[in-house]
């Protein structure tokens, strides 16, 4: 089972020499990392201490760096943390109204 890491503890290692993120979920201390990073030290010190996923996303990183953000994984953010996806919204339909047709059959 995997170590489950509060928001609040990854948010205390928010300096270069000291530097964890998060990124779906997942825990991640890049300390060692941060001198390597192809865009620069400062764009990972922009993001250390919180949740990184839509900037680390944004980027649009390869696989390979998916892949060596596997020797970073200090564990998953815990659970309580997690931001919950709000549900896809549906309009209920009116049961009197037939159902649309597509124009081909029309």
């Amino acid at each position: 089972m995997s170590k489950e890491i509060p928001l609040a503890t990854v948010n205390q290692h928010n300096k270069a020499t000291d530097l964890w993120v998060v990124i779906n979920n997942k825990v991640y201390d890049v300390t060692k990392f941060r001198l390597e990073h192809p865009g620069g030290e400062d764009s990972l010190v922009d993001v250390a201490g919180r949740d990184a996923t839509k900037d680390f996303n944004d980027v649009g990183h390869s696989s390979e760096a998916r892949e060596m953000l596997k020797k970073y994984y200090v564990g998953d953010l815990a659970a309580a943390d997690i931001k919950q996806k709000s549900p896809i919204s549906v309009t209920p339909t009116d049961a009197t109204e037939a159902p649309k047709q597509c124009c081909i059959l029309s």
